[in-house]
């Protein structure tokens, strides 16, 4: 996530020199990413959507964010 990104509410991804963008809120994806790893990035984001969603408000805000647990 990076402090003050524009709109849609998104964070980005990043896995064996792949990239891609998530919405939050939507699920629409930018980029290509593994079947794998798209699926795993999935249940994560849905898992942790109001953790995620709240660390945008506090990007966009310039304030600390608060820490996730990762993707194992």
């Amino acid at each position: 996530m990076n402090y003050r990104d524009h709109l849609p509410p998104h964070f980005h991804a990043r896995y064996q020199g792949q990239e891609i963008t998530i919405e939050i809120q939507t699920g629409i994806v930018k980029g290509e990413m593994s079947k794998r790893a798209l699926r795993m990035l999935f249940e994560w984001s849905e898992r942790y959507q109001e953790e995620l969603l709240r660390n945008w408000e506090r990007a966009r805000a310039r304030q600390p964010l608060e820490k996730i647990p990762p993707l194992v």
